[in-house]
């Protein structure tokens, strides 16, 4: 099997960068450099018609959406490695709620927060940020309730569920979600980030 990530250091293809490290998957990485333009060209276009990364190829073929490739990667190479849960258990069942929750429900606000805080000016919003920074500390003591029970997002061993989540939990934190409230998800996000295949360099 042939696998290609098309990716930029630094964006929301690292994740995915992570996740092969993490299963010891043999890939070939090509650089998109997203600051130039390289994402919107024909033949990078002809991959991914979003004209961003993350890509992923496999034997050619492509798919596209940060989300819908570490659910592929989880079920094709996860399971045997013992870093997803099997179909049909119901652990595989609150793989996929918290991996779309990090994403949809967690990750629209973390958009919202980043146009308000990061965006065009003419998008800047004081207030609007503050409000979102309020909806994301409910949603983080959700987070916190679980861990709090438990050392990581499935129970008692690591899993690529940490690695999503904490992944978008962690860059939530980079735009001042106020992850470090939550005492539980402050000490989760610390180990998941201190794993070796999260030190992905460019």
């Amino acid at each position: 099997m042939s696998i290609v990530l098309y990716w930029h250091p630094m964006s929301s293809a690292t994740p995915i960068a992570c996740a092969l490290t993490e299963l010891g998957v043999p890939h070939e990485r090509v650089k998109i450099d997203i600051r130039t333009g390289e994402q919107r060209r024909p033949e990078y276009l002809a991959l991914n018609p979003n004209g961003k990364v993350p890509t992923l190829t496999v034997d050619g073929a492509p798919m596209f959406e940060a989300l819908a490739i570490h659910l592929w990667l989880g079920h094709r190479f996860g399971v045997e490695r013992g870093l997803w849960p099997a179909g049909g258990t119901p652990e595989a069942l609150q793989a996929l709620s918290w991996c779309t929750w990090s994403y949809v429900t967690y990750g629209a606000l973390v958009g919202r927060l980043h146009v308000a805080t990061q965006g065009e000016a003419v998008w800047r919003n004081t207030a609007q940020a503050e409000a979102v920074l309020r909806q994301l500390s409910e949603l983080l003591a959700l987070l916190d309730a679980r861990l709090a029970q438990q050392p990581w997002m499935l129970g008692a061993h690591y899993s690529l569920v940490d690695l999503v989540v904490g992944s978008v939990v962690g860059y939530s934190q980079y735009l001042g979600a106020p992850v470090n409230a939550h005492p539980h998800v402050q000490a989760w996000l610390a180990r998941v980030q201190a794993r070796p295949a999260m030190q992905i360099e460019a």
